[in-house]
């Protein structure tokens, strides 16, 4: 039993995933000091119905210098906030002088069209290099996480924000009570707080376990951020499925009473009542069916090892972490894992330490079987590799249960 993080009430422990490495952590060689290991379990809280980590991990030591993730990577995503900078450019920013905060701008793929337009915005940005690319196209990005005292100093220099955004960040922050106040203080009146991260409706649904790693601290549903709002004089106005990484919702927030709640909104709520997505029951029915995926994944492999046949592995995902530690997945069962991302070329996954290659890998040592843990980008990844399945390669997947796509 630990304190929920945003209503002090208690939380129930449902999982426990075992001691795990930083998802984003890559040595390169084995055995080197300073692997960083934590306990990986989840609780729900049971006054307010927050799912959330039960141990933190120091935010410096996953958001730092050389953070490797650069949203700007996918095609899909980069369309993504194209598309969601627009609408805002459409919606939300078009009185006099508007002003957007993004929380987490990551490489500014989302800023830069807000930029093109001529819209002052503000990016917060704790990992310096991703920061740096952000900045080299022009745009402005404070090196600083977002919380209440930095949000307070940003309303006295530039004013009210008509818009604070954030793209998979805000679950990624155990300290949300100083997040809600400094939304306070910087957002204006008839202004939105807008945020998307992975909702646990489709992690549950899809058993997509490997959503659970150390920069995910909160899992949220529609019901649990209305409470969390509520408690810092908001209120949660809408909400929208989206269909990217594995199934995600965005929440809009306004101050209370400014905005009237959407029919969307009432009717995602009457489904998680209906769902009972936070009920102990259902939780504790999840954690049984991952168990059987890691039987089944781990057995599939073995069998494949057995039959001689080689298997590799396609995108070193912060979310594979979870999947190669709780499963025991190393390199004598994938050779190898191809990675588009150069900084981890080279280096070996956290904790397991299978080795990372680059994409030209992919192609010219062809494997039978290809693990697809970026499986969320699957038609994206199997449209650009077709050529794999002409030689006679076949994806494994693991999500919704352990299958081989096409078999």
């Amino acid at each position: 039993m630990s304190t929920c993080r945003v209503c002090d009430g208690d939380v129930v422990e449902f999982l426990d995933l075992g001691r795990q490495p930083l998802s984003d952590h890559f040595q390169s060689e084995p055995g080197l000091p300073g692997e960083f290991l934590y306990r990986l379990a989840v609780g729900v809280c049971e006054a307010c119905t927050m799912v959330q980590l039960m141990e933190e991990v120091p935010r410096e030591k996953m958001f730092h210098e050389d953070y490797p993730y650069y949203s700007s990577g996918s095609s899909v995503m980069q369309k993504h906030f194209e598309g969601t900078a627009r609408r805002f450019l459409q919606t939300e920013l078009t009185g006099q002088d508007p002003f957007i905060v993004e929380i987490g701008s990551n490489d500014g793929v989302l800023l830069r069209t807000i930029h093109e337009a001529g819209v002052r915005h503000l990016g917060f940005e704790p990992s310096g290099k991703v920061a740096d690319v952000a900045r080299a196209s022009g745009l402005r990005v404070r090196g600083d996480f977002f919380e209440e005292a930095n949000a307070i100093e940003v309303h006295r220099s530039e004013g009210f924000a008509d818009v604070i955004y954030g793209a998979n960040t805000i679950c990624h922050i155990p300290y949300l009570k100083s997040v809600f106040r400094g939304v306070d203080a910087l957002l204006a009146p008839d202004g939105v707080f807008v945020f998307e991260d992975p909702y646990l409706g489709d992690i549950l649904e899809k058993r997509s376990f490997d959503q659970i790693y150390d920069e995910h601290f909160f899992f949220f549903t529609a019901r649990s951020v209305q409470a969390a709002a509520a408690r810092f004089g908001f209120e949660l106005i809408d909400v929208e499925r989206l269909p990217v990484h594995g199934g995600e919702v965005r929440y809009t927030i306004a101050r209370g009473g400014a905005r009237r709640p959407s029919e969307a909104l009432a009717r995602l709520i009457a489904e998680e009542d209906a769902r009972g997505l936070s009920d102990l029951h259902r939780l504790r029915r999840f954690v049984a069916e991952i168990n059987d995926i890691r039987d089944n994944l781990v057995g599939l492999l073995r069998r494949l090892k057995d039959e001689g046949k080689t298997v590799v592995a396609y995108g070193a995902t912060a979310k594979s972490a979870t999947v190669t530690n709780f499963c025991g997945i190393g390199p004598d069962l994938v050779a190898w894992v191809c990675d588009t991302t150069p900084a981890k070329q080279g280096r070996l996954t956290p904790g397991m330490h299978i080795p990372i290659r680059p994409p030209d890998a992919f192609a010219a040592e062809p494997a039978d079987y290809a693990l697809l843990f970026a499986w969320n980008h699957a038609e994206e990844i199997m449209a650009k590799e077709q050529e794999f399945r002409r030689a006679g390669g076949q994806w494994i997947l693991y999500v919704p249960e352990v299958h081989v796509a096409g078999a």
